[in-house]
């Protein structure tokens, strides 16, 4: 699950009431953890963060730290402990004990672990259920090297003769989860330097007894065969091939490299020390007052020269903050006032004032520090010279098992774009722009306002408001005001803008893969309706596909094995267009389908459930 490394699309601080929920889940689900050792993976007084990505995973981590829990499907019906959680609290989960060190390293590459792998104990193995949560470790070491799920049952284990996946391995010492998830990888994340290391001959496979032998083949340390003639699997690594595993699909293609090597060598000497503290889990990364201090500069500096612009003034300090300082910090930090020596967002911005970097004033009636103006000749400001910003792709080729090939033209972008109209040609002519074209609203925006500088409009005492000409008045306002009501003289710059995109045409263009449509008017939404039928039937109705490019008949096969029910396509009566009939009530399924398969807005679906008193 974390062979690649992604970037989490979002994260943020755990709120208490979700600190309290996590807590909950955890005690849920796992019963045998005491209240001191939940304490220990959640302390009271340490603040989390989770970070959420693409395929729905969540990671539970000290805030600016190391990750303790992952949760698959994000809504804690599958949250699991990382490695790390084990080192501290190595009872949280049930484990396998390997059959002896060179098992490990394919453990610890990436493949599930196989039953012929498990040492089984003299008194029979253990009991569990299939879709369980358990560890793997290695013989004589407490410290568990991996967290996976059950594939199956003790009892249909016994039955198959302790042959093929005995556990789906989600997380494994040194994968992606094992380094930061907040947006760089650390490679030994900082564990190693707390770790003692013992001597080796507790983990060697020498140590091991006749009772690790496999009672059924009668192999000792017999973990896989290969192809070529059944040659045993437990003398030594280099004999080890690349087709070693019960299964295919399962064999790991490049586990014998260098790095694999150095990672083997050092897991069987791992052990944990107990007196890990808690209360400062990620010292190195703690940022002083001061450190804070400086980068809250830098952001600043960072947004004034990329995204804050003139036009933007009078720019709220909550605005600034959220939209233009936020964005600015690098990839992975979290950025928190209270933890600078200002505490305030309003000390912060009165101190650029006094420093002349800024001009900011309080508003009183909001009771907000607004900022009006940057000096854009202060030596901070030249002095600075700003990062470009670097987009990282991210890969999705685990993110949607199962399917096909063609699901990369699945994704859907879509845009709202405007048509100059004849009230607001003039305005186009005179900066010399082409009424024929389509453009963003933020386009539409810098063109009026490239009218406004052209022409001087903008107010000398106030220059957050701009005084109307009579080109400019007739394009926001003529035909807009009832007849003997006077046209207005001047209007706020955070106002012009919308009103001059009000008075274009609205076009929207939508592209799925390498197909693009662009239509008149806004968008449509679609709609999913509940209703019932004879019999006190529920059918589900989904309609206004052709909006987002979606096939009706392919997305009708589609859900008919995702819901595992009818489903049938008929023609909208009365207008152009067909319609998806799903039998049952699942109107949540489907929009959640449209949402995370096919990339739709959660705003453009409309949801209505008749069904319902």
């Amino acid at each position: 699950m974390f062979k690649k490394a992604s970037e989490a699309k979002l994260q943020q601080r755990l709120s208490g009431a979700d600190r309290k929920k996590l807590k909950r889940t955890v005690k849920e689900r796992f019963p045998a953890a005491s209240d001191a050792d939940i304490d220990l993976l959640l302390p009271p007084k340490v603040e989390f963060s989770v970070a959420k990505f693409q395929n729905r995973v969540h990671i539970y981590s000290v805030e600016g730290g190391f990750p303790m829990f992952f949760d698959v499907d994000g809504r804690g019906n599958e949250i699991f402990p990382t490695v790390f959680a084990l080192w501290m609290v190595p009872e949280l989960l049930p484990a396998f004990f390997l059959k002896g060190g060179e098992v490990s390293r394919f453990v610890i590459g990436g493949a599930d672990l196989m039953f012929p792998g498990i040492h089984v104990p003299a008194e029979g193995l253990p009991s569990f259920l299939s879709g369980e949560p358990w560890a793997v470790k290695v013989p004589g070491n407490a410290s568990p090297i991996a967290v996976g799920v059950t594939t199956m049952s003790s009892t249909e284990a016994l039955k198959a003769g302790l042959r093929g996946k005995a556990l789906r391995i989600l997380h494994y010492y040194r994968d992606t989860l094992w380094g930061s998830v907040e947006g760089h990888y650390v490679p030994n994340a900082g564990f190693l330097e707390d770790a003692v290391y013992g001597d080796p001959a507790l983990a060697s496979s020498s140590q091991i007894d006749d009772s690790y032998e496999d009672t059924e083949t009668g192999d000792a340390t017999n973990y896989g065969q290969n192809d070529s003639g059944n040659k045993e699997v437990g003398g030594s690594v280099d004999e080890t091939t690349t087709d070693v595993l019960d299964e295919p699909g399962v064999v790991p293609t490049a586990q014998t490299d260098s790095t694999t090597d150095e990672i083997v060598s050092g897991v069987n000497d791992l052990k944990v020390v107990n007196d890990i503290s808690t209360e400062e889990p990620n010292v190195q990364h703690t940022l002083s007052a001061e450190d804070v201090d400086k980068l809250l500069d830098k952001c600043l500096l960072q947004a004034l020269h990329i995204t804050v612009k003139d036009k933007d003034f009078p720019l709220p300090g909550s605005t600034l903050w959220s939209n233009h300082v936020l964005p600015c910090r690098p990839p992975g930090m979290m950025l928190d006032i209270k933890k600078s020596s200002y505490k305030k967002l309003s000390k912060w911005l009165q101190a650029k004032s006094s420093a002349g970097l800024i001009t900011v004033k309080e508003d009183k009636h909001k009771k907000e520090t607004v900022l009006y103006s940057v000096n854009r000749k202060h030596p901070d400001y030249t002095s600075f010279k700003p990062e470009k910003q670097q987009v990282e792709k991210i890969d999705q080729s685990n993110n949607h098992h199962g399917l096909k090939e063609s699901s990369s033209n699945k994704m859907l972008e879509v845009a709202e774009i405007y048509k100059p109209s004849v009230h607001v040609n003039p305005i186009f002519v005179a900066v010399g722009a082409d009424t024929s074209k389509l453009y963003t609203s933020a386009e539409a925006t810098d063109i009026v306002f490239q009218y406004v500088e052209k022409e001087k409009l903008e107010k000398p005492t106030d220059k957050s408001r701009v005084v109307l000409d009579a080109i400019l008045c007739d394009s926001l306002f003529k035909g807009a005001i009832k007849k003997g009501t006077t046209y207005p003289t001047e209007i706020h710059k955070r106002d012009i803008g919308s009103t001059f995109i009000s008075r274009m045409q609205p076009h929207h263009i939508v592209t799925r893969g390498s197909e693009s449509v662009v239509r008149k008017g806004a968008l449509k939404t679609i709609q999913i309706m509940t209703e019932r039928r004879q019999g006190n039937k529920k059918v589900t109705r989904l309609s206004g596909l052709e909006t987002f490019l979606l096939d009706a008949e392919a997305l009708a096969s589609e859900l008919q094995k995702k819901c595992a029910c009818s489903t049938t396509v008929a023609e909208l009566p009365g207008k152009k267009g067909y319609e998806v009939v799903v039998q049952g009530g699942v109107i949540d399924d489907l929009a959640r389908h449209l949402i995370e398969q096919y990339g739709i807005p959660k705003k453009y679906i409309e949801v209505l459930d008749k069904t319902r008193k």
